[in-house]
């Protein structure tokens, strides 16, 4: 498997930039897996592959829902934005979500999906973001991960 490949983000725009660039390359049944701590910028990537995807409505974080599902748009591919932090690893409440059955049809992006939703397909982007301390400046690597 080759390296990840890195890039600093020292805006929100260039980690929106990103989301936009990586957008380019997914499709209906590609899983998203976002990992990183509070504030490392995981939905303003989501916003860019939302953008990318040109996908309908707002994006904001799904903390609260738990999941958010954006219709099709141009590109005629949906998104599905998780934020499964709140799940603490429950299995039930994850399958409760179908995310397979979103899979079908949509982008899934799994803020806080690490170690969680990797199952659901036999490979998934996974992206690291790590925000430096006492600054704004990120750093982002990803790699596409197959499920053994």
């Amino acid at each position: 498997m080759a390296d990840p490949a890195t890039r600093l983000l020292p805006t929100v725009e260039d980690t929106e930039a990103l989301g936009r660039e990586l957008a380019a390359g997914l499709r209906a049944g590609d899983l998203v897996v976002l990992d990183g701590p509070l504030g490392a910028g995981k939905t303003a990537l989501t916003r860019g592959i939302a953008a990318g995807l040109d996908v309908l409505g707002r994006v904001s974080s799904p903390t609260f829902v738990i999941a958010r599902a954006h219709r099709a748009g141009g590109r005629g591919v949906g998104l599905v934005h998780v934020d499964a932090y709140r799940l603490a690893g429950d299995l039930d409440e994850l399958d409760a979500l179908d995310l397979d059955a979103d899979l079908d049809r949509a982008v899934v992006v799994v803020e806080w999906g690490r170690g969680v939703v990797e199952h659901l397909t036999d490979r998934h982007l996974l992206v690291r973001l790590v925000r430096e301390p006492e600054s704004d400046v990120r750093t982002a690597s990803w790699e596409w991960v197959r499920e053994r």
